[in-house]
């Protein structure tokens, strides 16, 4: 016990992920040094302030006899919430509780009339913008319904309905109290409305079924509802609880029906109710960076109401609300729970997904911001960075064998940036093909990112997603040959970075055999050597393929060439099964009666 750290009886020290020797040394009142040396003493290098794999720390706790327990994300942000005196799940009082608007999420099968339908509901037209016709932002509107003689709001988010943006809809499912499922009446249940079901089932919410399409002349929503019942939703004129509503979103039918059963769902199965006094809570949904604006978040309050003015943190972003405008671009004062605004002043994109508080003052927003990024730094450090043993040297030495496709990643929102790294990560890859994203982000692809790439020592590729690169930017990447690609439509960049990597991979070949042939005869010639006079058994001989000589079943000449073939006294390219040639080998000469020539060609395999 030379190194002098304190060995503990099993006490418990809670470290966060990425910790370094010196975080852990502070919990147990030892001096850094000594914690150095104990890892000196286990065969493992470790620099003081170094952040360390959750391994590391178990280890060095096992060998000094503390019980060390690495906190998670969610229950460290609790704690660093703590410190500031707030409790994001503080139990309520009855009496501060308000109704308020249910949230609704629009989901289904690509091109079933999901944003048609948003845009018969808001009256406005979204879908000319979308590429393709193909919704790649989660956007949040607020509509006002007459119900009962009292007028109600409904919040609406519409998710993408591309199965990239998974990640995108399952957090849309988490903010949500009731899923409108829409199915075409022509084209019934889709991969992809299974998939949308499955997500509102796993976040536990009603689901309304909206059967659009019904104008159309196939249209047919009596077979919606039957293949629906086999997925447990059960329409109510069927004995069920699931409300089905016949819809058509380009003429406008049964849009007040849908509206309805919305909000007798509402009643019926949720009790919606928050404070709408105290500091706001609330998700971000969406964010990008504006030329003009700098950090835009789409976000919607849950608790309390936001007030411009207000200081406020999301994720690792911070900043006070400079502005809040509603879905129309109009500015909004104040935000109560179930709103969604659009909120500038923020310092970063925060993601989407990261919860959103607004705090007393812009000292609190931004320590919590800070000590938020810290965390994600120290932990992301410390996974990035494993300890060097014979197997990962092994690892790397294989590795230089192996060919990587590196990307830069570069979009307009972050949810469309975290929607493709997914996708892109989802891809089957082969093994001997590696992919690599050195870097994400949110706004216009900038010098830094070039310079990024070009001083990588591997070939990098930039990804624009809806983003572009200035004139002055493009020159940088030309200079430094960095290639740059734009793309508009997700299904497009995830198939050509899928056949780029495939396009990696080195051809494999196989061998493919012609035909074979036995020597009859062998006739001298004091010019060409020995020549054999053959039947071809199978298959066909063809001049220039490649053959091996099989004497008694034993090869005697492998990869040898057939450099001259004819029939008779005249030159052929191939001859085939049945008839007679002579022939000569390039590169032998020691030719028997008996011997079987075996032509193959090598064929380059389809992956």
């Amino acid at each position: 016990m030379s190194s002098g750290a304190p060995r503990g009886n099993g006490q418990i020290v809670r470290l966060s992920r990425g910790a370094s020797l010196s975080d852990f040394a502070d919990k147990i009142d030892a001096n850094p040094g000594s914690l150095v040396q104990e890892m000196f003493n286990l065969g493992e290098m470790v620099t003081a302030t170094q952040s360390c794999s959750d391994d590391t720390l178990l280890l060095l706790g096992e060998h000094l006899g503390f019980d060390v327990q690495i906190v998670s994300p969610e229950d460290e942000d609790r704690e660093l919430l703590a410190q500031f005196n707030i409790d994001l799940d503080a139990a309520v009082d009855e009496d501060r509780l308000v109704s308020r608007p249910p949230v609704v999420t629009v989901m289904g099968h690509v091109d079933h009339g999901k944003t048609k339908l948003l845009d018969a509901i808001r009256k406005a037209n979204v879908v000319e913008g979308e590429a393709g016709g193909i919704t790649q932002h989660i956007g949040a509107y607020q509509v006002h319904v007459e119900h009962n003689d009292n007028e109600r709001a409904i919040t609406f988010i519409d998710t993408p309905g591309h199965e990239a943006f998974t990640a995108m809809r399952a957090r849309g499912a988490q903010v949500t109290d009731i899923v409108i499922l829409v199915v075409a009446a022509d084209d019934g249940v889709m991969p992809q409305t299974i998939e949308a079901l499955n997500h509102a089932k796993a976040a536990d919410v009603p689901i309304v079924v909206a059967v659009n399409k019904i104008d159309k002349p196939e249209a047919n929503p009596d077979k919606v509802r039957q293949q629906l019942t086999e997925y447990g939703l059960v329409a109510e004129e069927y004995g069920g609880d699931t409300m089905f509503v016949n819809v058509a979103a380009k003429p406008g039918i049964g849009i007040e029906d849908l509206l309805e059963a919305v909000l007798l769902t509402a009643d019926a199965s949720l009790e919606l109710s928050a404070p709408i006094d105290g500091p706001a809570q609330g998700v971000a949904i969406e964010a990008h960076l504006d030329k003009g604006r700098g950090a835009v978040a789409t976000v919607l309050v849950q608790k309390g109401t936001l007030r411009a003015g207000d200081s406020i943190v999301a994720g690792g972003a911070h900043g006070r609300v400079r502005a809040m405008l509603d879905e129309n671009g109009k500015p909004v004062n104040e935000a109560g729970p179930a709103r969604p605004v659009l909120v500038l002043g923020l310092t970063a994109v925060p993601g989407a997904g990261d919860t959103f508080l607004a705090a007393e003052d812009d000292r609190t927003v931004r320590q919590i911001a800070e000590q938020r990024q810290a965390r994600r730094r120290a932990a992301s450090f410390a996974n990035s960075r494993g300890r060097a043993t014979l197997e990962t040297i092994m690892e790397q030495l294989k590795e230089g064998e192996k060919t990587s496709l590196n990307l830069v990643l570069k979009g307009d929102v972050s949810g469309s940036v975290e929607a493709l790294e997914d996708a892109l990560f989802k891809l089957d890859i082969p093994e001997e093909v590696q992919l690599r994203i050195i870097h994400r982000g949110v706004g216009a692809i900038t010098e830094s990112d070039v310079m990024l790439a070009s001083a990588s020592t591997e070939a990098v590729t930039i990804i624009g997603f809806n983003v572009r690169a200035s004139n002055k930017v493009r020159e940088t990447a030309d200079r430094e040959g960095v290639e740059i690609r734009y793309y508009t439509v997700i299904y497009q960049a995830i198939e050509e970075i899928d056949a780029a990597l495939k396009g990696l991979l080195k051809p494999e070949y196989e061998e493919v055999e012609l035909g074979s042939a036995e020597v009859r005869e062998v006739f001298r010639s004091s010019k060409v050597g020995n020549i054999a006079g053959c039947i071809v058994r199978s298959g066909l001989i063809r001049r220039n393929a490649k053959a091996r000589l099989l004497r008694d079943g034993a090869v005697v000449a492998d990869n040898v060439t057939i450099s001259s073939l004819k029939r008779f006294k005249d030159d052929a390219t191939e001859v085939r099964e049945g008839f007679e040639c002579g022939l000569t080998l390039a590169g032998y000469n020691n030719l028997q009666v008996g011997d079987l020539i075996e032509t193959f060609e090598m064929r380059e395999k389809p992956r």
